[in-house]
């Protein structure tokens, strides 16, 4: 006999979880008591929209479901926001939410929420167990569902009654991968295509890559001096110093790479949907009928001409087409290798951070120390802001698992993900890139860092602005400020109040003394960065863009 509590308990350990993310409730007590005599490490937060993006961010390094807890009605509200970002990014995550009891339902009970009805547009499964004997079934479908075809979250509501429910119930077992290789006659295809190809272009996206699929496409692209991207904030997948490599496919795009695109005749998709973002409002590839043609490779078959019709649709796993796409090859020399160094040069020049700006700080120097400096082996975690395009556009990522931030665009992620990522890898340095705004989204989880002596170091950019928005309103409204201006506190102080390191850097030659102290502190760290609110991007100024220059 097992409580509902040990059983899914017993459900995640069967399923290979090794840590799981949580802010505590008592609508679910009786799995944290379980969890008491499991060797799983529970990863507590200080709010759950913060625990579910570490959960989303282990899902997005690791490839298996990242796992969090929350408590009914606010707790499982709050923690949407980290649902979402792993169902637009694709990453597979398993929400588990205590849920009031069964007798009291449909009453307005105290924080009762329908949570079919509010994440059944976010989520790619969510079910009630009702009956603790279902659960192991239903818990390992949950890891299934995660991970299968367009992997995704889900969301799993659990009675806080049903948990205390004694009850027999099968051992649970794992659930079973489903992997889905190409045909030959779409690889012959694909081959064809490509031979035939004057100015072909491959992307490279999606989640559940392997360090090893990723060399394994990278050796065929090499092979067929493909010039090749990454999509928006996947940057991870593909060494930035490939010879192939032509730049990442996002916001603010290089206009050269774009230009190439548009005019591309075959376009390779690999593992990527290519949404508004990476296809700049859908303009380098149209929809429904982009004027190339399209070879799309994505492991849920739903996605294939879903959006765009392809000339050549592959149902396949990233791990399985890298595979056999490293053992193809191309007829002859390609025609299109001279293109492809000239694309790679113009994402080197691209990359190379300017000399100088607006203000004491200048973030171009900044930029290139880091560039000096950073491990090759570093992740940078990062939410969403004008602040990012920094990083976005001159750190050059060289290894795998290199990156966690965003594609949904979500505020806040950078603190959260960077607990998790320096958890899943403490040999590896993690630094956060933070906007003041992004960082007071989930600044807080700085607190989950010290507590489980995670020694992130956290750059703030601060402007105090919204400035992505302050941006937009220069340039659509112009000197009509409304809405985007912050009173921030002194962040250094703040790390130092949490426990942690704190420096300020109000000019550029500051900023290595205070990256070296924050290193060697060996706790975690804020950097703030005084930051003149004009250097807005790397090319334009607030003044510039309200004149409209």
């Amino acid at each position: 006999m097992r409580t509902g509590g040990q059983l899914i308990v017993d459900a995640l350990e069967a399923n290979g979880v090794e840590r799981v993310y949580s802010v505590p409730g008592e609508s679910y007590l009786a799995v944290l008591d379980a969890l008491h005599d499991s060797n799983i490490e529970n990863i507590v937060g200080r709010q759950e929209g913060g625990a579910a993006m570490m959960a989303d961010c282990e899902g997005r390094l690791t490839g298996k479901p990242g796992i969090c807890f929350v408590t009914r009605g606010p707790g499982a509200t709050n923690a949407s926001a980290g649902v979402h970002i792993a169902a637009q990014d694709s990453n597979p995550m398993i929400l588990f939410v205590g849920q009031i009891a069964r007798g009291i339902k449909e009453r307005e009970a105290f924080q009762e929420v329908d949570y079919k009805a509010f994440y059944g547009s976010m989520a790619k499964w969510v079910v009630e167990i009702d009956d603790a004997r279902r659960i192991p079934e239903l818990v390992t479908r949950a890891f299934a569902v995660a991970t299968s075809g367009r992997p995704g979250p889900v969301v799993v509501s659990l009675p806080e009654d049903m948990l205390t429910d004694e009850v027999e119930a099968p051992m649970p077992l794992p659930f079973t991968p489903v992997e889905t290789r190409p045909g030959q006659p779409e690889m012959d295809r694909l081959v064809e295509l490509l031979n035939g190809a004057e100015r072909p272009f491959l992307v490279l996206g999606g989640t559940r890559w392997t360090e090893e699929a990723v060399k394994q496409v990278c050796a065929g692209i090499s092979k067929w001096k493909l010039p090749v991207g990454c999509s928006f904030r996947r940057q991870t997948l593909c060494d930035q110093l490939h010879e192939c490599y032509a730049g990442d496919i996002g916001i603010g795009a290089n206009p050269k790479l774009a230009s190439y695109i548009k005019e591309a005749d075959v376009v390779v998709l690999v593992g990527c949907r290519f949404g508004e973002m990476p296809s700049a409002d859908y303009t380098l590839l149209k929809s429904p009928y982009p004027d190339q043609k399209l070879v799309h490779i994505f492991p849920d078959p739903e996605e294939l001409g879903r959006v765009f019709r392809p000339e050549l649709a592959i149902n396949a796993s990233n791990t399985a087409f890298a595979e056999t796409f490293s053992r193809t090859g191309p007829e002859a020399t390609p025609r299109w290798a001279n293109r492809t160094e000239e694309l790679h040069q113009s994402y080197l020049d691209w990359s190379t951070p300017p000399t100088d700006g607006p203000g004491a700080v200048k973030m171009g120097p900044v930029m290139a120390w880091l560039e000096e400096n950073l491990p090759e082996d570093v992740i940078v975690a990062n939410g969403a802001g004008n602040f990012a395009t920094w990083m976005h556009r001159f750190h050059r990522y060289r290894r795998f698992n290199g990156q966690a931030a965003p594609t949904s665009g979500s505020m806040g992620y950078g603190v959260p993900a960077g607990v998790a990522a320096k958890g899943l890898f403490p040999e590896r340095e993690v630094v956060v890139w933070a906007g003041d705004g992004d960082f007071q989204m989930h600044g807080q989880e700085f607190a989950t860092a010290i507590q489980y002596d995670r020694p992130i170091i956290v750059v703030i950019l601060n402007n105090g602005i919204y400035g992505t928005i302050r941006m937009h309103q220069e340039r659509d409204y112009p000197g009509r400020i409304s809405g985007t201006t912050m009173k921030n506190p002194d962040f250094a102080a703040l790390a130092r109040a949490y426990g942690g390191h704190g420096e300020i850097v109000a000019k550029t030659d500051e900023f290595a003394d205070a990256f070296l102290r924050a290193r060697t502190s060996g706790k975690a760290a804020i950097i703030e960065v005084r930051l003149d609110p004009e250097a807005i991007t790397p090319t334009k100024t607030l003044t510039q863009i309200r004149e409209g220059r």
